[in-house]
């Protein structure tokens, strides 16, 4: 499989559906946020708090994974210099739809998040990275690659998943049942059966990954980042019963020094 095809062209679907992550801002949004009025999410439901941004105006932002007409657009209306850098084109259209309808510059790029060879080295003053590295198998490429085109001071705000949620039987969760059934790191690729993966392929839904929490914090502690910030989101309990009982997203804010 074509894993990065296969995504793309899953998320290009969603978009079609309607899904949450794909609905852009409002041009009241854009103009609330011109008078100073405004919020970004890295994970579902919790604001990122204000002290973890820099003064946005006139700084290169590189909004990674974060296409969807949804932060993009916000950081623009607040002077920063905007870069959308996403897989899928249907997102990247949400982005431009929004920048031509409200008048906001934005460049769009797309790409594999775990590669920005299109960008040079310090090219970027702030990262922008919402919970997206769950739809590829390796993360650790993708804080080695942040840290690059990063600027020495400059600062990555992320968003993952606590991998426990992919270790859960979902059938068996559809019914209320909390049962651990995989193991961690997880992949819809090597952790299930061939007919398992159909429950997701069938409906062409976007194919996950549970990676662990060495991975995602330690692995930027390794590729050179220091933390500085960090917080535990949630989810309704429409989206997994999980949510009931415990956090399952995670922020941190991490300094390339």
């Amino acid at each position: 499989m074509d894993l990065l095809k296969y995504n793309r062209e899953a998320w290009d679907r969603e978009v079609a559906k309607g899904n949450e992550w794909t609905k852009p801002v409002t041009s009241e949004e854009i103009k609330n946020a011109k008078n100073g009025t405004w919020q970004v999410l890295l994970t579902p439901l919790k604001p990122v708090p204000r002290n973890w941004f820099p003064s946005l105006e006139g700084i290169k932002l590189l909004a990674l994974a974060s296409a969807g007409g949804q932060q993009g657009p916000i950081f623009a209306a607040l002077g920063a210099e905007v870069t959308v850098f996403d897989n899928s084109s249907a997102q990247l259209a949400q982005d431009r739809m929004v920048a031509e309808r409200d008048a906001l510059q934005i460049k769009l790029v797309q790409g594999d998040m775990r590669n920005l060879s299109e960008f040079p080295d310090e090219s970027f003053d702030l990262i922008f990275h919402p919970v997206s590295n769950c739809f590829i198998p390796a993360v650790r490429p993708v804080w080695n690659e942040a840290y690059r085109v990063l600027k020495r001071g400059g600062i990555l705000l992320s968003g993952f998943c606590n991998p426990v949620s992919f270790s859960l039987d979902p059938e068996l969760e559809a019914q209320g049942i909390l049962q651990i059934k995989y193991s961690i790191p997880y992949s819809d690729l090597t952790s299930l059966t061939d007919e398992e993966r159909k429950r997701y392929t069938d409906k062409g839904e976007p194919l996950a990954f549970g990676h662990t929490l060495e991975d995602q914090i330690g692995g930027q502690v390794d590729a050179g980042f220091i933390i500085t910030g960090f917080y535990e989101d949630s989810w309704t309990e429409a989206n997994g019963p999980i949510h009931k009982y415990m956090k399952t997203y995670i922020a941190t804010r991490a300094l390339k020094k």
